[in-house]
């Protein structure tokens, strides 16, 4: 089965030079990121910015042959983060195409959320707003109800990392880049939780104080101070990468 989608409301110069996965693979824009299974490229339609994500490949292993394509599960995740109320680059259009109902090729785009960084960016630059304990407060709380709404819907994010958390000049975040994320169940779920607390706190431990890391993850619980369960699982958190980085 193909399809392309382009949302309602789109910009009418967007829309035509989004048309449909033939015009999408040939826009000519700012290469921004490249790999194996896709492309990102930036243009500018009417005066605003997209980003256009091209995939030529499925995705790695099984998922060449079997279950969603990376390009589905990544629009299908967006919608489900909006869905949720959580912030997320707008999805502009998506879609992909099969033939004998084998993956050809995909794409999604997404608008761009003006003057944002990624956090990851933000600590290779010492930013000085990570330095802002009211600025770093407002934005941690953030990360964590975004991060406690995915795992309270039983969904893992799965690469969950600061370099795919946006903030806006005004703190605001948004996430971004989600193709690997999907529902979990039981000690499936609870594995999937402690790898994605462990993403976040890759960088974290360089750059923020043990006061700051656990006062993130009692926002993510909603709890004033730690409890005894909490020891033993945040136990499970420090060591997930240990001899891994």
């Amino acid at each position: 089965m193909s399809g392309w989608c382009i949302a309602p409301g789109t910009e009418r110069t967007a829309a035509l030079a989004l048309a449909d996965l033939d015009a999408v693979f040939v826009l000519q824009g700012e290469l921004i990121a490249q790999d194996p299974l896709s492309e990102v490229i930036r243009v500018e339609l009417g005066g605003l910015r997209y980003y256009v994500k091209r995939y030529w490949g499925a995705g790695k292993g099984l998922r060449r042959y079997l279950g969603r394509p990376r390009v589905k599960a990544e629009w299908q995740n967006l919608r489900h983060f909006e869905r949720w109320g959580i912030p997320v680059a707008p999805l502009v259009a998506w879609g992909l195409e099969r033939r004998a109902g084998r993956f050809v090729r995909g794409a999604l785009i997404t608008l761009e959320v003006p003057n944002t960084q990624d956090l990851a960016a933000l600590a290779l630059q010492a930013d000085p707003r990570l330095a802002d304990r009211g600025w770093l407060d407002r934005v941690s709380r953030q990360v964590a109800d975004a991060t406690r709404i995915l795992h309270a819907h039983r969904f893992a994010h799965n690469d969950l990392k600061w370099r795919n958390l946006l903030v806006n000049d005004a703190g605001e975040l948004y996430l971004i880049d989600c193709p690997s994320g999907d529902f979990w169940w039981g000690p499936f779920l609870q594995r999937r939780i402690v790898k994605d607390l462990a993403c976040l706190d890759k960088v974290a431990k360089y750059q923020l104080s043990r006061t700051q890391r656990l006062r993130f993850y009692l926002q993510y619980r909603q709890r004033p101070r730690l409890i005894a369960s909490d020891r033993g699982f945040i136990a499970q958190v420090l060591r997930y990468f240990e001899g891994r980085e």
